[in-house]
């Protein structure tokens, strides 16, 4: 594009000045007033056309810092009005729409006229100068009406402001296409009332808008941009279900719709175009006994474009090929429900089927991967009926189906050495190899395993074919029964024969069934040794090793009694086991599998093993120790560290009452290792948590038994957090207080350590946005408080520290973090029920009246806090979390409930910034009467979630 030359008021930038300028004034020019015109388009030049990085940078952030300001709404109306350049012009669009996106409370309701008019005259002036400016000014225009409550019948009014010029006709016909489209945007909260309001004005206009476009096809004729425009609206109109399907099953532009998709000459914009209305179409009328008309009409004019898919596979032209593919798709996904229920009959004709079969038979694999989520789908619907007689209508598909997946998983002739499992063609055949594990139980398991088999013994096929027909083999092979399976074992039997010679990828593949077929290995421990010996060799081989450690792990899993007497060769493996080439990955899984056996060792072996199992890692460790005191450099301890967290985390034996743990003593003796490793790396929070990890695991493998390392691990823990807070400690604490809580001579050395780590956690969540930056230290912290809770409630109830927990708890309420939100209202939940539960034990009523008296205390600011924060501040799937804290306080005190709930209702904003309605009087009180009348839970879950889309 070529830019104007610069306003008469502006000298040509000198870029290092006008960062200069930007970094010195940024501060000054948001506190002291409005920034200079001026500046604000040299820091725009300077975002677009600085040469260095850094000036980019801090015209950036400058730019950021006056958005986010009141003088945005002034200074982005001022550069649309100059009309300088498209990247001023671009920037005050973008500004202006974000401005009403996330700040139109900043307006007085008198201004929201003035506001309207103005961004009118400016698409308007600005419609030819660039077609994204449009579209931001366009948004900018739509999330207004959508918030302006005052502007009834915007859609009306725009069209009889506009339709008569066919110059305003793009702009006009790109509001129509985002009002439906912001309709449902979470960048507005308009509140399901308002929502409900605009979907029905817009239902009101739909056929205006549709004749508007009608007429606009019409005069334009085969204007290619003003087809593609008049597609996307009709599209977005689609989306939003606001169209009538009757008037839509007779009118024009569905005829021409189809006509554009059956030329051959259609260009690949509007073809694109086209195929994304007819997509929209079908999903809107997924409910087909109700919309039949448009869905006839659909369902027909889709099967009329099978001639013109095979042009554009015999023209090679990818990009069609694939729009077709996916309206096929569509199609099936809208008619799944009409061709299971009447296979063969009116709109269950199953040429749809065949059509998606023919997709399958093209020869790339990104076609038949568009198909894939409705085949899942049917097999899912075909599952649950299970019906033989209709199993057997959609079987012969299904075979087809996989004939064409075996052949898409074809490596090429010329691909040398293993498959890739993380370029797009591995991430394809992973998603075959699900799609056949969901559909195989329409053809059988046994018996596609043993046609697949057949095709490789009968004939002599090529090594891609081979390998291909392994890997759908191996997808499977979980599936087919074990038990008596003579094809099973006979492939076994074949595969640990293979040749060394064969292609590295059919050794790769077969590697695999080998690691899916243990539990035939299981059934039938013959073949241990033949197997085993078969999976040392590809360990042996670098291309090969990390497929067979995974293999020798599913083998150990399974077989861990038979592997018993195969642990030395597996404690021998593990000992070299960087002489291998393997994966981190592969690494771990070798030694969780040699775990897994360790645990069925004899009691008495079981010490002696896990020493030597643990050996090489604290050896390991030692050493890098000893060469951090000797020369001073640290090296990277977590490949040692993690190698000891998974050999303890899976070393589970089983231990009788009053015996002693056989892992206590090792543990005891790598206890100064670790610690060791803990102080020397303690600011490195990375290596700190694999520490924390795996000392976790080792108070878990011997529960009660590391006793003896309470003290000093708790005493390391409190002294290094003062200095370096990381929240892994936290978690470590409340692994500690799970197996150490309930016993009473431990109960007040926790409740320190809680005292003592509490402080600096304090302190760093009550920096500015402390829990927003910290939701890890959130997470770990309430945690350990639930661990309290759930293991000594009347210890924590009765401390000092309660009180700043729940009052921390309350603040984190609002927190948008999945896994922090959910631990603080699992503590919250799990504090109030400690009020009512387990009223047989002794210290019920003490622990009642405790809660009582936090309740008394905190009661209203939480429930308070919790509408607030279901309302603005978190999503949709936390609601249930919510729901369950109120229920447990409407069962501690339900008459007491119902005055805070009702004090915190009247709190809520009744109305939105732009003048609609966002809860009625009627809604606060039927939510009020459904919540404090519910009988269960789930009825509280319902009516926040109801309620929360007032807010929305």
């Amino acid at each position: 594009t070529r830019f104007k030359s610069l306003p008469q008021f502006l000298p040509p930038p000198c870029w290092f000045n006008v960062c200069l300028i930007i970094h010195l004034l940024l501060p000054r020019v948001m506190e002291g007033g409005k920034p200079n015109l001026a500046l604000v388009y040299q820091a725009v030049q300077a975002l677009y056309h600085d040469p260095d990085p850094t000036g980019k940078e801090r015209a950036s952030v400058w730019l950021g810092e006056l958005q986010r300001s009141m003088y945005a709404w002034e200074i982005s109306d001022q550069l649309l009005q100059l009309k300088q350049d498209v990247e001023s012009c671009y920037f005050a669009a973008q500004t202006m729409k974000m401005k009403i996106q996330t700040s139109f409370y900043e307006l007085p309701p008198e201004t929201h006229n003035a506001l309207r008019d103005s961004l009118l005259t400016h698409i308007q002036n600005l419609k030819d100068l660039s077609p994204i400016i449009v579209t931001q000014l366009a948004l900018a225009i739509a999330d207004l009406a959508l918030q302006m409550a005052s502007w009834k019948g915007c859609v009306h009014t725009l069209i009889e402001k506009y339709n008569n010029d066919i110059s305003s006709m793009p702009f006009l016909i790109e509001i129509l296409t985002v009002l439906p489209e912001e309709v449902h945007s979470r960048s507005l909260r308009i509140g399901a009332n308002r929502r409900t309001e605009i979907i029905e004005d817009l239902a009101y206009y739909s056929s205006t808008v549709v004749t508007l476009l009608t007429t606009c096809v019409e005069k334009t004729g085969n204007d290619e941009k003003m087809l593609i425009k008049v597609f996307r609206c009709l599209g977005s109109w689609f989306n939003l279900g606001v169209l009538d399907s009757n008037f839509m099953a007779s009118n024009q532009l569905l005829m021409v719709l189809f006509q554009v998709l059956q030329r051959d000459e259609t260009t690949t914009n509007l073809h694109e175009a086209a195929s994304d209305c007819v997509c929209s179409a079908l999903y809107a009328i997924e409910n087909v006994d109700t919309n039949m008309a448009l869905a006839l009409q659909l369902f027909q004019g889709v099967l009329t474009l099978e001639t013109a898919y095979h042009m554009a596979v015999a023209r090679e032209d990818l990009d069609k090929v694939l729009n077709y593919c996916r309206i096929f798709t569509e199609l099936c996904e809208t008619f799944l429900e009409t061709t299971v229920r009447s296979p063969g009959q009116g709109m269950g004709d199953l040429r749809t089927l065949e059509l998606l079969l023919i997709c399958a038979g093209h020869p790339q694999y990104e076609v038949v991967e568009i198909s894939f989520n409705f085949w899942y789908r049917l097999g899912e619907h075909l599952y649950k009926i299970s019906d033989v007689a209709l199993h057997s209508i959609f079987r012969p598909y299904i075979q087809r189906l996989l004939h064409c997946l075996a052949r898409h998983c074809q490596l090429d002739p010329d691909h040398e050495g293993i498959p890739e499992d993380t370029d797009d063609f591995g991430e394809f055949r992973m998603r075959v190899s699900d799609l056949v594990k969901d559909v195989i139980f329409l053809v059988g398991s046994m018996e596609c395993f043993a046609q697949l088999y057949s095709t490789l013994k009968e004939g002599n096929p090529p090594w891609e074919v081979t390998e291909a027909v392994l890997f759908i083999m191996a997808a499977i092979a979980k599936s087919v029964d074990p038990e008596n399976n003579p094809t099973l074992t006979e492939v076994l039997q074949q595969v640990v024969l293979l040749p060394e010679n064969v292609h590295m990828a059919v050794r790769y593949t077969s590697i695999e069934l080998v690691g899916e077929m243990s539990e035939v290995v299981d059934r039938n421990p013959r073949f241990l040794d033949p197997v085993l010996n078969y999976l040392m060799k590809g360990l042996r081989d670098k291309p090969l090793a990390s497929a067979a450690a995974k293999a020798i792990h599913n083998i150990c899993s399974v077989c861990r009694d038979h592997m018993a007497q195969h642990f030395q060769g597996l404690l021998d493996i593990a000992r070299s086991l960087d002489s291998f080439a393997l994966s981190t990955e592969a690494a771990v899984g070798l030694l969780k599998g040699t775990a897994l056996v360790l645990a069925r060792l004899p009691l008495e072996k079981i010490a002696e093993c896990l020493s030597d199992l643990c050996a090489v890692q604290v050896m390991a460790l030692k050493k890098l120790l000893a060469e951090e005191s000797t020369n001073g450099k640290s090296a990277d301890p977590t490949v040692w560290l993690d190698r000891l967290a998974v050999i303890f985390r899976h070393t589970n034996p089983i231990v009788e009452n009053g015996q002693t743990h056989p892992c206590q003593k090792v543990i005891q003796e790598i206890w100064p290792v670790l610690s060791e490793t803990l102080n020397t790396h303690q600011a490195d929070n990375r290596i700190v948590e694999r520490c924390c990890r795996c000392l976790r695991f080792a108070v878990r493998c011997v529960g009660k038994g590391s006793a003896s390392l309470l003290q000093p691990l708790v005493t390391q823990m409190v002294s290094v957090y003062q200095v370096y807070p990381h929240s892994c400690f936290l978690y470590l604490g409340s692994i500690l207080v799970d197996e150490y809580g309930m016993e009473e001579g431990c109960r007040q050395g926790l409740l320190d350590m809680l005292q003592a780590l509490c402080m600096p956690t304090f302190q760093l969540l009550e920096q500015p946005n402390g829990l927003r930056n910290h939701p890890d230290t959130v997470d770990d912290l309430f945690r350990l408080a639930t661990r309290f809770v759930q293991r000594s409630p009347v210890t924590l109830l009765s401390s000092s520290i309660i009180v700043h927990i729940i009052q921390c708890a309350i603040a984190a309420t609002s927190l948008d973090h999945r896994d922090a939100n959910c631990s603080v209202m699992k503590f919250v939940r799990d504090l109030i029920h400690s009020g009512v539960a387990n009223d047989h034990e002794e210290d019920f009523e003490v622990r009642k009246q405790l809660i009582g008296q936090a309740m008394e205390q905190h009661g209203q600011q939480l429930i308070t806090q919790l509408m607030h924060s279901c309302c603005f501040c978190l999503p949709p799937y936390t609601l249930p979390d919510v729901a369950e804290v109120l229920w447990e306080i409407m069962v501690f005190d339900r008459p007491t409930f119902c005055r805070w709930l009702e004090n915190a209702l009247k709190g809520l904003p009744k109305e939105t910034s732009g003048g609609a309605v966002t809860v009625t009087h009627k809604q606060l009180t039927d939510f009020h009467k459904q919540v404090t009348s519910a009988e269960e839970c789930k009825q509280v879950c319902w009516a926040i979630r109801e309620f929360t889309r007032l807010f929305r």
